[in-house]
């Protein structure tokens, strides 16, 4: 299973606009779903989504990283930030 690290670096490749782990998003293994939720923050905003434990594997073996890049890409969208 991937780590909070690799999963926080590997966001920042797919998906340079989400900001910087630890201050513009937070990434934390969630046992009651059994999968990595990732809470993305702006100013009072916070949203959250889950990244299935299978998809973030194949994301960091370099096999898809496609819907990983979306649902983040989704989020930042949802805040109407500039790039």
């Amino acid at each position: 299973m991937a780590t909070k690290e690799e999963l926080c670096k590997k966001i920042q490749d797919v998906y340079p606009k989400a900001g910087v782990c630890g201050v513009d998003f937070d990434v934390e293994h969630d046992e009651t779903v059994k999968a990595w939720a990732v809470d993305l923050h702006h100013g009072f905003n916070h949203l959250r989504t889950f990244v299935e434990i299978d998809e973030a594997d194949n994301c960091l073996e370099g096999k898809m990283c496609i819907p990983l890049g979306m649902q983040i890409a989704q989020l930042k969208q949802n805040f109407d930030c500039p790039s």
